[in-house]
């Protein structure tokens, strides 16, 4: 039995692992990078095809983004996973092929008008809807026999709707051994979702240690203060912008949205109005409610006992055409609009920003971390004028955040989820951080808990069964260049997708179009009518490419 490490190693995204055991050949995750790149993957060292099964801890691309090539390159196993995670997934990786589909379009166009070849897109949304026959959807905690001598099971690690870490039981010659994967760990407290959930044995822990080296600090009161910012913001007449990531985000905003219209928390705006404004963002919201049961923590699971529910209120208004969110503009009652992107370099949000910025009596409210180079850091960083559809726009709005929320474990939590095993594991790989955080990880997990610990590289192998290691390796630096396609984690000639600067934000708003096509399910006809009657997405799409490249050559 041995372990192959493929991605998320002295890295955040991308993370692949390749277990070799009791004569399978197995993935846990298959994930894009995202964002900035410091290491080369190595190749999988087998064909995609021979490849029997995956194991997937979570939704977020960067655990499942590269499972679409994998199929179009030939894999024809089974996927794993919970039954929100594989839920998600359908959503997530259409708008992911979505993206991929632009971003071809895009190098295309370019590239016809040079003479070149036209450039393929990673992958199709028809890949992604063939690789989601493949998944098996699991409940937690049940056993779940892969194969005579292999079993899985699943456990709530509170990171998002659905995630997991994964326990997995080998017995080879006679012998068991127990394999942990972490996935990504969940900070405690958030809400609607579960703390993390520990184990008590295993002999090999693969760990992520995104926030290895660092402390949120004290737990924030996130519904007092976004009471606060309402109350404010409302007494001046004006609105409050949410930059929000569609899955996750947004829908504990809500939760925190209903205590404060329940409890009466901002007074004199009674039935304050709040728009979902993000297609993407709607369906994820509705397979929150589908899995209220097996997902929900306690307290959001004893509101839905009483008939009700936490992340619906009066008032609340879920957008997905192109004029439904144009209209929100006119509405002139101060209210809360919740739009994505996250980090404000695309989607709907950056229309909302057209429309507020420039007032003083609005305000611009951060919930989630923004990326250096990000539209939303530039803000945050106290920018006094932006540019947005080629109009430079004003900064009057109040620039606003709510410190503290993160749907990641910090040091001391990944301690403590750690420190539920009875005995130290016989290796405890530290994966899923940033170069500079792993190893000072790893020597924390070893003073604090007695971990024999190891930090691998990418190609690294290690043998499960002597405990030792068969191959070590030393980090390759990504060459630095602009539009250069590197080795992926999936497949032997799958390609890194390039996510920065103008790419970045085309990548993004891609990702609306994608979940507007696909957002059907659970959608009430007369909108889907609507929907399907809607050309102007089309001009919008192309409208927007022209307008990226005729900035580009401003430049």
């Amino acid at each position: 039995m041995k372990l192959t490490f493929i991605g998320a190693d002295h890295e955040v995204t991308g993370s692949c692992h390749f277990l070799e055991a009791a004569g399978k050949k197995i993935l846990i995750d298959c994930g894009m990078e995202q964002g900035r790149d410091t290491y080369q993957n190595v190749p999988l060292p087998v064909k995609p095809e021979e490849i029997d099964c995956v194991f997937v801890t979570h939704a977020h691309i960067d655990h499942t983004g590269l499972l679409p090539l994998l199929g179009a390159q030939g894999f024809r196993g089974k996927i794993y996973a919970t039954r929100a995670t594989a839920d998600l997934c359908e959503i997530m990786l259409l708008d992911s092929a979505g993206i991929q589909e632009m971003e071809a379009e895009w190098k295309s166009r370019k590239a016809e008008r040079k003479g070149e070849k036209a450039a393929p897109p990673l992958y199709t949304s028809r890949d992604a809807v063939e690789i989601m026959r493949r998944f098996i959807p699991c409940p937690y905690e049940s056993e779940i026999q892969v194969s005579e001598d292999i079993a899985i099971r699943f456990r709530d690690v509170g990171h998002l709707l659905g995630s997991s870490a994964i326990e997995i039981r080998v017995r080879e010659e006679g012998k068991e051994q127990i394999l942990v994967f972490s996935g990504d760990v969940g900070n405690t407290n958030q809400p609607l979702i579960n703390d993390p959930q520990k184990f008590s044995r295993a002999d090999y822990l693969i760990i992520e240690s995104t926030y290895g080296d660092r402390s949120h600090g004290p737990k924030s009161d996130y519904k007092t203060q976004l009471a606060a910012v309402l109350q404010e913001t409302f007494d001046r007449g004006g609105n409050v912008v949410i930059p929000s990531f569609a899955i996750g985000r947004t829908q504990e905003i809500l939760y925190f949205i209903r205590q404060i219209k329940q409890e009466h928390l901002v007074s004199g705006h009674d039935g304050f109005p709040v728009y979902v404004d993000s297609p993407l963002a709607v369906r994820a919201t509705s397979i929150f409610n589908e899995h209220s049961d097996d997902c929900f923590d306690p307290e959001a699971r004893e509101i839905v006992a009483r008939g009700a529910n936490p992340i619906t209120f009066p008032k609340l208004r879920l957008t997905l055409t192109s004029e439904e969110s144009k209209e929100i503009n006119y509405v002139k009652e101060p209210k809360v609009i919740l739009s994505a992107s996250g980090m404000c370099d695309a989607g709907r949000i950056r229309h909302h920003l057209k429309y507020n910025l420039w007032r003083e009596d609005s305000t611009v409210l951060f919930v989630g971390y923004q990326a250096e180079g990000s539209l939303g850091r530039v803000l945050q960083e106290g920018a006094e004028e932006v540019t947005l559809f080629g109009e430079s726009i004003r900064v009057r709005a109040k620039i606003a955040t709510l410190p503290g929320i993160s749907g990641h474990a910090d040091r001391e939590g990944l301690l403590d989820w750690a420190s539920g095993f009875e005995a130290p594991p016989r290796k405890t790989f530290v994966v899923h951080g940033d170069d500079a955080v792993v190893q000072p990880f790893a020597d924390l997990l070893h003073e604090k808990l007695g971990f024999e610990t190891y930090a691998p590289y990418s190609g690294t192998i290690w043998d499960l069964t002597n405990n030792m290691c068969l191959k070590e390796t030393t980090g390759v630096p990504v060459e630095k260049a602009a539009d250069k396609q590197l080795t992926g984690a999936a497949a032997p000639d799958c390609v890194k997708v390039s996510s920065g600067g103008i790419m970045e934000r085309l990548q993004k708003d891609a990702g609306e179009l994608a979940a507007l096509v696909h957002a059907g399910r659970g959608i009430a006809n007369k909108d889907l009518q609507k929907l399907a009657e809607e050309i102007e997405a089309l001009c919008r799409k192309w409208k927007y490419i022209e307008d990226q490249e005729n900035r580009e050559k401003k430049r």
